[in-house]
């Protein structure tokens, strides 16, 4: 179908697609749009996720690629993503509607944000030629460098689809999203008003330290049960929330640059090998909650009367994590309470910012990217 009648189409059922940094796997969203920009009405027909295999994880992982390897990810993810755009359409038959477009946000390789005299860059993979020619649908990818060439930081990128499903007219709402990095929409009654950063790590340092404690043979703390075995150990806590990112101002974004096993870790951990696995994690986990708790009290609370908190991504499964959210943070309930998956945000977030895309629309919101004005998101690759 061509765009331009595919423009023209009142309902499009669009795939959207996201590979996170905690590196597990890829997520994929199938929903139904109705419309585009705040009156767009939403419903999300079939949500999954395919796992990486352990090989493809641990390629992914690596502290850094040549650019061989980056050429061949890029094509290799690219099949990736097709395998499951397919699956997906394959879903879509059963639900008797047919897919219009893919929206793909890939997978982050690189993410080095604007900050004070320094270059920054954001590359992320998946080729959407691959998608485009397997599934012969119209693919919309490569989200965050406009924004980040119009003077913002590119991330987070799902501020304009939280307030299209968060907002109220009376109300003022923070969702906390927990992936592989953390992060806060603030949704007011107004778009032009919404904020939100980065808060720091979510599950890449826990999930990091595990692999690197047990030598790769453990992903991650399976429920948060090695955290809550363990005890906190205050001069290494203290030492993970001295990093200076914590104390930076939004707009602000972060990836594995800053938080990644071996730059936040490595050295840290190797030094405190009189201590428990069980105690260690015990103490990421702690921190990891605090950074995120700190960054509500430093930049949210003062500023905003909130009346909920509403937080998904994957570690809400970690009770250890979440067992200590609860302790600072007020009113704090899931998505899933909101009829949205916890681990559906993002991929959900990308098939909307696509549809926003293919009508010309910005899907960017400056007061939260730090961008110099609203910009249309991504790039089309045409079936």
């Amino acid at each position: 179908m061509k765009l331009d009648r595919l423009r023209e189409k009142k309902v499009r059922y669009v795939v959207g697609m996201m590979s996170g940094t905690s590196c597990d796997g890829i997520d994929a969203a199938l929903v139904r749009i109705e419309g585009v920009g705040p009156g767009q009405k939403r419903q999300l027909g079939k949500f999954a996720t395919f796992p990486y295999s352990s090989g493809m994880r641990t390629r992914l992982l690596a502290p850094s690629f040549s650019a061989r390897e980056i050429c061949l990810l890029n094509f290799e993810l690219g099949e990736r993503f097709a395998y499951v755009a397919g699956k997906m359409i394959e879903a879509s038959k059963k639900l008797d509607c047919r897919v219009d477009l893919i929206a793909s946000h890939g997978h982050t390789i690189a993410h080095i944000p604007p900050r004070p005299d320094e270059p920054c860059g954001t590359l992320q993979i998946g080729e959407a030629a691959v998608i485009a020619e397997r599934t012969s649908l119209p693919v919309v990818s490569d989200f965050r460098p406009r924004d980040m060439a119009a003077g913002g930081q590119g991330a987070p990128l799902i501020p304009y689809t939280d307030w299209l499903m968060f907002s109220r007219p009376d109300r003022t709402i923070a969702c906390l999203n927990i992936g592989g990095i953390a992060n806060f929409t603030v949704v007011p009654p107004e778009l032009s008003d919404v904020i939100a950063f980065d808060t720091g790590p979510g599950n890449m340092a826990i999930d990091g330290a595990v692999r690197f404690l047990t030598r790769g043979t453990q992903q991650m703390d399976e429920h948060g049960e090695a955290a809550l075995a363990g005890n906190v150990i205050e001069e290494f806590h203290d030492y993970l929330l001295d990093h200076p990112y914590f104390k930076r101002v939004p707009p602000k974004s972060t990836g594995r640059e800053d938080f990644g096993v071996e730059v936040y870790l490595r050295d840290a951990l190797n030094s405190r090998k009189d201590h428990s696995f069980e105690d260690l994690i015990a103490t990421i986990t702690a921190a990891t909650a605090d950074s995120i708790i700190q960054a509500y009290e430093r930049f949210i609370k003062s500023n905003y009367d909130i009346a909920r908190l509403i937080v998904g991504g994957g570690g809400v499964k970690n009770k250890a994590l979440m067992q200590h959210l609860k302790e600072g943070l007020p009113h704090l309930r899931t998505s899933d309470q909101y009829g949205i998956p916890h681990d559906a945000r993002e991929a959900i977030a990308f098939a909307v910012l696509g549809n926003e895309t293919l009508a010309g629309n910005p899907g960017n919101v400056p007061k939260a990217t730090g961008a110099r004005h609203p910009v249309v998101l991504g790039k089309i690759t045409p079936n």
